[in-house]
């Protein structure tokens, strides 16, 4: 009889004690900058119906990019990739009795299928921030205070990190920190954008890439039928700070 082979599934992790103790560490700094802004916690299950993804993103980056399969009822059902769509759905859910602006949060398990690499998993954990029922500039302006706020928290000084902005005028974020930049060429990968979007990089060389993003998304209701919101949000992924906290020698737990 052979042996079971004691390594995990590629791309996704093991918490060992001092693992979960770093875990712990990051999701309470992800609680506390929330719950001081008065943002509400939100969850739901991590399989979602495929089509939720397919009417934005199509079928072939579902089927390539994501884990899909048929259920015992021969229903396409896939572990979520991200948040905003499932968010989208319960808020669509229940758009005639809540009470806007809705100032939501969560901390969800996401599945991606593709190659892991440095900072980045096939499963990961992410800070999800989202404002819905402003249109104005505010919101956008509010979304990008909590993303520099979460920073601060962890122990990070302006010069750790830079927030990249495009699709509106830099000038209106100036006064929430001294190192937001304009950058034109920024855009972010999903679809469902329809304005003002930004990364928080690392300024570290030994460390180049976005650790957090977002942007306003104001037409995602849509695909449920009902009148649209306005919305804007952040994520943050627990391997990218993780990685960010690592490289500037910053608290882990």
């Amino acid at each position: 009889m052979s042996k079971l082979d004691t390594t995990p599934y590629k791309g996704v992790r093991d918490f060992y004690p001092e693992d979960m103790k770093i875990q712990n560490y990051i999701f309470n700094i992800w609680h506390k900058v929330a719950k001081n802004l008065n943002y509400e916690e939100y969850s739901a299950s991590l399989l979602e119906p495929t089509e939720l993804y397919t009417e934005k993103s199509g079928a072939e980056i579902v089927n390539e990019q994501t884990f899909t399969f048929t259920d015992r009822g021969d229903r396409s059902v896939t572990l979520r990739p991200e948040m905003t769509p499932t968010l989208a759905r319960m808020v669509a859910a229940r758009r005639r009795n809540l009470k806007f602006p809705l100032r939501w949060y969560s901390i969800p398990n996401l599945f991606r299928y593709e190659r892991p690499q440095r900072g980045r998993k096939r499963e990961h954990w992410q800070f999800n921030c989202d404002l819905m029922g402003i249109a104005d500039v505010g919101g956008d302006r509010e979304i990008v205070s909590i993303a520099y706020a979460m920073m601060k928290e962890f122990g990070a000084k302006d010069n750790d990190f830079e927030i990249r902005i495009n699709n509106a005028d830099v000038n209106l974020f100036k006064d929430i920190a001294p190192n937001i930049v304009s950058d034109p060429t920024l855009a972010r990968g999903q679809a469902y954008y329809t304005g003002m979007v930004f990364e928080i990089f690392d300024t570290n060389i030994e460390n180049p890439r976005a650790i957090a993003g977002g942007g306003r998304y104001d037409n995602l209701l849509e695909l449920f039928g009902v009148e649209p919101v306005p919305a804007v949000g952040f994520a943050c992924g627990d391997i990218t700070i993780r990685d960010f906290l690592e490289t500037h020698g910053l608290k882990t737990s």
